[in-house]
């Protein structure tokens, strides 16, 4: 008795396979409608105009404009002297709080880095001012 329930034990677990083949087939088709549409997908992109080198105007300080200028060296200057990377804020803050119309004008040299420009932007926004302007240094 005990022999035929292990053999209805093992029919069962035969009939219990899974078949794999739809399911293969679906992935297929899944990864061929996915090819197909990803070719027809097309990336926009922003186009930022640089200006060249030789077209560079050196920058002449406007009347009430907060002029920064980030040298060959990554150092930053303002009103003729070298400040930290973390006294952009407070002196764009301070000189925007004498006149909130005035822009801050960011001059930088072709070989300083653009992580100092972006810090100088980010000082320029947290100091709520919003007209930045960027200009090539000659």
């Amino acid at each position: 008795m005990a022999r035929k329930h292990i053999a209805s034990i093992k029919v069962e677990t035969e009939e219990n396979e899974i078949n794999l083949t739809p399911m293969l087939d679906v992935v297929f088709i899944m990864l061929i409608f996915f090819i197909v549409t990803a070719t027809f997908i097309r990336e926009t992109s922003i186009e930022a105009n640089r200006p060249d080198q030789q077209e560079s105007v050196p920058v002449v300080q406007e009347d009430g404009a907060i002029l920064i200028i980030i040298d060959n060296n990554d150092d930053i200057w303002m009103n003729g002297l070298v400040i930290d990377d973390r006294a952009v804020r407070p002196n764009i803050q301070r000189l925007h709080a004498e006149n909130p119309d005035r822009p801050v004008v960011i001059q930088a040299e072709p070989n300083s880095s653009a992580e100092k420009l972006v810090t100088v932007m980010d000082a320029s926004r947290q100091a709520d001012v919003y007209n930045i302007s960027i200009t090539a240094g000659s």
